[in-house]
């Protein structure tokens, strides 16, 4: 995702736009819609890629019901029925994934979602993708479960109307292509022409399914990883057991445990870098899972220890070493492990870590950026932001500045309004608002008396 759009959309009345970039920071105070905007980014990238109805409930976001999603003007307003959100992709020349070889090609595309109500839950009720003069909308009704589709190329202008799989509208999960992929295929018999256009061909429709697939690709991709603020607690000894992801990250020490037994040659790769973090912010040197017994079914433990020169220090329980491992160790596994999600959503990243960790934590996102993965990191961290500044100054990360993108959210009245801010090659912040730097301005003023 390049750039998003926001209306109509909790404290977002008035439409937003927001740069993103493979590395972006939000930035402002409490209550000023950060998480809003971080969920929204999760479920258009669900509806886009994954297909999915998004759950604007599901951890760590709980954004409520429809009525409580959709921005409220005012006592004196009408309620709105709907909201709408939509973002701007380009798959550049050149850019190349951390798991794949392959180059992209240039194909900048729009996805646009207008979500309505069916009953209280917040659904999809027309998608539009286009490019250049191609485009396709599919529109639902959700009293009449109403399907229609349209579409366009250069040739003009068709329609398909039916309320044949309009179940299947909300639900194509269980469908390897993308949802208008798959209306194409269902309609492509049936499309009536608009605007006097002739009729739909053979080449038309080919440029529509290209469409789809070169916007979305045709596979069901890993969903996008978010983080809750507040990391789940370290327990002395863990039981073994199935895991998944979660934003609080329980599973964590499974994770590590199951990766140790299940390939030495890639526990070592994946314990050296988690090492490598560790000794740069002088949280811990080396990290290990103790088993208590011979059997794998046994509990186990996760253990740390700091060494000084050449002399080693204890292994130490995570639960004795404070909070600051334990709280970062679901952040820095998931931005380091091989099959690493391409969107990560990190709310406040930095608690509970000392300044000169929060600094080698912002040197890790410009690598993980640089590397493929697109990160959206929320904080409240100079000392990061200023290490990424560093970063790009020293040029030693392959991340450029047009690659950082810096979002201040103000609130203005019952408002909020998103200002894109930019770095240039030394790293200085540009095209800033007179409020960005406002509270700590004045508190300077204040101590030194003027």
């Amino acid at each position: 995702m390049d750039r998003i759009t926001l209306r109509n959309f909790r404290c977002f009345g008035e439409e937003q736009t927001a740069r993103l970039a493979p590395l972006t920071l939000l930035v402002g105070e409490n209550s000023t819609g950060k998480t809003s905007f971080m969920s929204m980014v999760r479920a258009l990238w669900n509806v886009a890629y994954r297909h999915e109805v998004p759950d604007f409930k599901e951890r760590p976001y709980d954004l409520g019901s429809f009525d409580e999603i959709v921005h409220n003007p005012g006592v004196k307003k009408k309620r709105l029925d709907t909201f709408e959100a939509g973002f701007d992709s380009t798959n550049r020349p050149g850019k190349k994934s951390r798991r794949s070889s392959k180059t992209n090609t240039a194909y900048p595309h729009r996805f646009e979602v207008i979500f309505g109500k069916d009953g209280t839950v917040p659904i999809p009720v027309r998608r539009h993708l286009s490019h250049e003069k191609l485009w396709i909308e599919e529109s639902f009704e959700p009293k009449n479960r109403d399907r229609q589709l349209r579409v366009a190329t250069e040739r003009g202008s068709w329609e398909f109307q039916s309320d044949s799989h309009v179940d299947d509208l909300l639900d194509r999960t269980h469908y390897r292509v993308n949802p208008l992929f798959y209306s194409l295929m269902d309609a492509k018999d049936g499309f009536a022409p608009l605007n006097s256009s002739k009729e739909i061909s053979e080449g038309d429709l080919k440029q529509l399914f290209n469409l789809c697939s070169k916007s979305f690709g045709i596979s069901i991709k890993r969903r996008p990883y978010a983080s809750a603020p507040v990391r789940s607690r370290p327990r002395r000894t863990y039981d073994p057991d199935r895991f998944s992801p979660d934003p609080e990250g329980d599973y964590i020490p499974m994770y590590l445990a199951d990766l140790s037994l299940r390939n030495e040659k890639d526990w070592e790769f994946f314990k050296s870098n988690l090492e490598d973090f560790g000794q740069d912010s002088g949280l811990f040197d080396e990290i290990t899972v103790k088993r208590l017994g011979k059997s794998l079914a046994l509990p186990f433990q996760l253990q740390v220890r700091k060494s000084r020169g050449k002399r080693k220090g204890p292994w130490r329980n995570l639960v004795d070493v404070g909070y600051g491992v334990s709280q970062v160790l679901p952040v820095i596994t998931e931005l380091l492990r091989q099959d690493a999600a391409p969107l990560i959503l990190l709310q406040q990243p930095e608690v509970h870590l000392h300044p000169s960790a929060q600094a080698v934590l912002g040197s890790l996102f410009c690598r993980i950026a640089a590397r493929g993965s697109q990160l959206i990191i929320e904080t409240h961290s100079d000392f990061i932001l200023d290490r990424i500044r560093i970063e790009i100054r020293n040029k030693d990360i392959p991340l450029k500045p047009e690659d950082v993108s810096i979002l201040f959210f103000e609130r203005q009245e019952l408002d909020i309004s998103i200002h894109s801010i930019q770095l240039d090659e030394e790293g200085n912040i540009l095209n800033a608002p007179p409020n960005y730097r406002n509270f700590f301005m004045e508190e300077s003023q204040k101590f030194w008396g003027l």
